[in-house]
């Protein structure tokens, strides 16, 4: 495939050569690309200006018909010193001179005036990304990358720390340009805030791109220095205690420490960096379930029964990571890039969920009245009612340990050839423990004698050994006045086991987990096996109005399912694939004006199935819930269209929007449906439980996405700066489930659900002197439907100051997120399903608010960072 796409290539470019005079202008320290940079051409005899072009996004420039003659040439970009190639000689018509990589210094002497007057734009707006500068967002200075991209217009984070752009919460994260698969929450937990340079946000990747993600690509850029010598960081982040009392078991901590040493010369570029983070989270849950019944086969129910679990209690979050990272680039000439990458990484996730349950039944359901957080019932209606207490800790480990080596080669004729390959081994696991007990009396509710009364005691557990590797191989040539071109194959192969192991105590008074038995129909072992080739070929050129680029990706996939349940003897193997699948993309941006630019975008997308929700053996993850996927689940193909606009004005304000559509095939979604349980009275005979959901993931049918983004940078003085961002759009899910349940009936769930959904980010920075400033941020999102209910509206308002002193080395940031000071309700969700005669459930997660921390952030040799991290690409997505 690969050598086709070359020889493609080469008889596209052999019809278009013309006497032209081509090269790229880079930046000499991070061989970064200059987008915009001045390429001026002038006669050698008597310096006369011949013409004049500016870089494109790739800073490659191209000078046509030039007659014959002696040139030379100066390329120059703002901050950077100007440099002169002479002696360029045109010798007959059609004659073709290709310069190369023109490598820029960064000035000396304007980097000082740089840093005390410049003020770099939030946003900058490319034919295919926005950029956002991460150091705009001071609230995110000591925390994660996820404190920084949820500023991003389209970007949301709710209570749970779940990401979402344009709704979905499914997208791409690069780091440095290169792909990983992790789940991006999990991912970016681990990224720390003050290691990032720039956030681009890429909403309809091209063709050169995995074509993974609803919403497109999260690349993250890290900080990169300026020139060569030695360069460290040190970043020292400690909580305040809790303003609110949660009534929690253990008090919330928050504390962190990170640190990066960089060494630069001219052929070596070192890394060092080690993190570690703890970020505890209190907060309490207050739930309501009522159940159905629909067909009156217990003794104790009627048709007009509904059986109540109302619940209240603890919900917090103790969150531990730390890793250690290590990369070195070899560079001994221009023409050869070696570089070689290590990570390693633990982090540990626990959530105690510790609840106290109210379970009864009402017989007359016209006797009561329901409204979320507010039920209300008739004493003498209540019938088989008892408490118990439900003490629920998920333990959610993961240990990954990956290495990858890259190598790139420049030719004489400037054309470059790279080859990657990453290899990734993840430990994924951790048990759960869910034991239900006597709650009459709280205070006696769980003791350690054999006079507690218990109700349910269980141990989970999964182990999730993960191998995985991918390797890439790409060639870039830009030989004629129509372009560049890029081709490039790809290989990536996952092996992802998982061992289910379900244990219960059955004697009804408490024991240590070795005395357990393991329950085989809530026990199973799982393999994915999925191998991807794909290969890409794209044409880009830059002009002076007009930017373009269109391409394919031709695909194909081979995915191996195999499950066990249990005790069985037998496995059962699930295959899914495509030969041969496209996934075409094209850009084309219009440069109307010197300030107005529109453009207009088309990508395929694709959302790939995960371990966990493809293993359909049902899960006990916690009282209320059997948790189970789909063995036989397809992948979400999408379609996106966009056309947007930014314009940009002298004051420094600017203005963007952003018109989308968005049509995803086989969406995947988590849906509810009662449980089904044998009749112990009546044999062969099932009745509804009477207090057990089944959370179920499959693919429910199609959906489409209809908004508009909009952003802008306003300066309300010279001191004063203001970023919002907001996205509203229409979202709409059609479709059915069809489901077997235990009694082993299928059941068909229609799916329609419509709704106007908005959101909106807010940085309002104000400078009270060149080293001193204090951000407020609000971040919003409204009430938005699912499947089978509503998520409702969260919101977070924060306060941040920040202080610079000793030269600007040291950095003070003192954080108040979460403001609430008990008069709002932040951070704050209430979650609802329901479906008319069958169930009906809300959860309102109250989480910590008031949360004070001060950041100090101390860097060595400013301006010399060259760090570049890689991380995890496999096992993320599965924690």
């Amino acid at each position: 495939m690969i050598k086709k796409l070359l020889l493609i290539a080469v008889i596209l470019t052999s019809s278009f050569v013309s006497a032209q005079i081509t090269g790229s202008i880079k930046d000499e320290s991070s061989q970064d690309a200059l987008e915009y940079a001045s390429v001026i051409l002038y006669k050698q005899a008597d310096g006369s200006l011949v013409t004049g072009v500016v870089t494109g996004l790739d800073g490659e420039f191209s000078i046509e018909k030039v007659k014959s003659g002696t040139y030379y040439l100066e390329a120059s970009f703002i901050g950077f010193e100007t440099k002169t190639i002479r002696n360029i000689s045109i010798t007959k018509k059609g004659e073709y001179k290709n310069l190369g990589a023109i490598n820029l210094k960064i000035s000396s002497s304007q980097l000082n005036e740089v840093v005390v007057r410049g003020d770099k734009a939030t946003v900058a707006h490319k034919i295919d990304r926005q950029v956002f500068e991460s150091d705009k967002f001071q609230n995110s200075q000591g925390g994660s990358a996820v404190d920084v991209v949820k500023n991003l217009p389209s970007v949301t984070v709710n209570g749970e720390g779940a990401i979402s752009v344009r709704g979905s919460n499914s997208f791409a994260v690069l780091i440095n340009g290169k792909p990983t698969q992790g789940d991006a929450a999990s991912l970016l937990a681990q990224l720390p805030a003050n290691a990032l340079e720039k956030v681009e946000l890429i909403t309809a990747p091209s063709a050169k791109y995995d074509p993974e993600g609803t919403a497109g690509i999260l690349n993250i850029i890290t900080k990169k220095g300026a020139t060569n010598g030695d360069y460290a960081q040190v970043n020292i982040r400690g909580g305040f205690p809790p303003v609110q009392d949660y009534n929690t078991k253990e008090y919330p901590q928050r504390y962190g420490v990170d640190v990066t040493y960089n060494t630069r010369n001219d052929l070596w570029n070192v890394s060092i960096g080690a993190s570690y983070q703890r970020n505890d989270k209190a907060g309490r849950r207050e739930g309501e379930v009522f159940i159905q019944n629909d067909n009156g086969t217990h003794a104790n129910f009627s048709d007009d029964t509904r059986r109540y679990l109302l619940s209240d209690g603890e919900r917090s979050f103790d969150d531990v990571s730390y890793n250690a990272r290590f990369t070195a680039d070899f560079t001994p000439n221009a023409k050869n890039e070696f570089s070689f990458g290590v990570y390693g990484g633990k982090r540990k996730k626990d959530r105690l969920a510790d609840i106290l349950y109210n379970n009864f039944s009402v017989n007359d359901v016209n006797s009561f009245n329901s409204a979320p957080g507010n039920t209300t019932y008739n004493s003498a209606d209540k019938e088989n009612g008892f408490q118990y207490y439900n003490h629920n800790l998920r333990t959610r480990k993961g240990d990954f340990a990956l290495a990858s080596f890259d190598y790139a080669h420049t030719f004489d004729n400037a054309s470059k050839l790279s080859t990657s390959f990453l290899y990734e081994y993840t430990f994924l696991g951790g048990p759960t423990e869910n034991d239900n007990v006597d709650g009459s009396d709280l205070s006696d509710a769980y003791k350690t004698d054999n006079g507690t009364i218990v109700y349910q005691q269980e141990y989970n557990t999964n182990d999730n050994p993960l191998n995985g590797m991918r390797f890439n191989l790409d060639y870039k040539w830009a030989p004629s006045n129509i372009g560049t071109f890029e081709t490039g194959y790809q290989f990536r192969h996952l092996d992802h086991e998982g061992e289910f192991d379900y244990t219960r105590n059955s004697t009804g008074v408490l024991k240590p987990i070795q005395d357990f038995t393991t329950v085989p129909e809530f026990s199973s072992t799982i393999n994915l096996k999925r191998i991807i080739h794909s290969a890409y070929v794209q044409l880009s050129k830059n002009q002076k109005k007009w930017d373009y680029a269109a391409g394919v990706r031709l695909e194909s996939m081979d995915r191996e399912y195999e499950e066990q349940l249990g005790t069985a003897t037998n496995s059962t193997t699930y295959d899914y694939g495509y030969d041969a699948k496209l996934f075409p993309s094209a850009s084309l941006q219009y440069k109307a004006n010197e300030s107005t630019n529109i453009k207009a975008a088309y990508s395929k997308r694709v959302v790939r199935t995960t371990t966990f929700k493809m293993n359909s053996f049902a899960e006990r993850e916690h009282s209320e819930v059997y948790e189970q996927g789909d063995n036989q689940l397809k992948p979400e193909f999408i379609d996106l269209v966009e056309l947007g606009v930014n314009k940009k004005y002298n004051n420094g304000n600017s203005v963007f929007a952003t018109a989308y559509f968005r049509h995803t095939k086989n969406v995947i979604n988590r849906v509810n449906a009662r449980v089904y349980e044998d009749d112990k009275e009546n044999p062969g005979n099932y009745i509804v439980n009477d207090s057990i959901l089944n959370r179920v993931y499959s693919n429910v049918g199609k959906s489409n996405a209809i908004g508009l983004e909009v952003g802008a940078t306003i300066k309300g003085s010279k001191n004063w700066s203001n970023f919002i961002g907001a996205n509203v759009y229409n979202y709409a899910i059609d479709g059915a489930l069809n489901f077997n349940h235990r009694d082993g009936v299928s059941r068909t769930y229609l799916i329609d659900s419509k709704s106007t959904i908005y959101s909106f980010n807010l940085n309002s920075t104000y400078k009270f002197w060149k080293n001193a400033s204090m951000q407020f941020a609000f971040n919003y999102i409204s009430d938005r439907n699912t499947a089978m209910g509503e998520d409702s509206r969260f919101y977070s308002p924060n306060l941040t100051f920040k202080k610079l002193f000793w030269d600007d080395n040291l950095a003070a940031t003192l954080q108040w997120q979460n403001i609430d000071m008990g008069l709002l309700n932040t951070n704050e969700q209430r979650i609802t399903t329901s479906r008319p005669n069958e169930f009906y459930t809300t959860t309102n997660y109250v989480y910590e608010v008031d949360m004070i921390s001060l950041n100090l952030t101390y860097t060595f040799n400013k301006l010399r960072n060259k760090s570049k991290f890689i991380d995890s690409e496999f096992g993320k997505n599965e924690f």
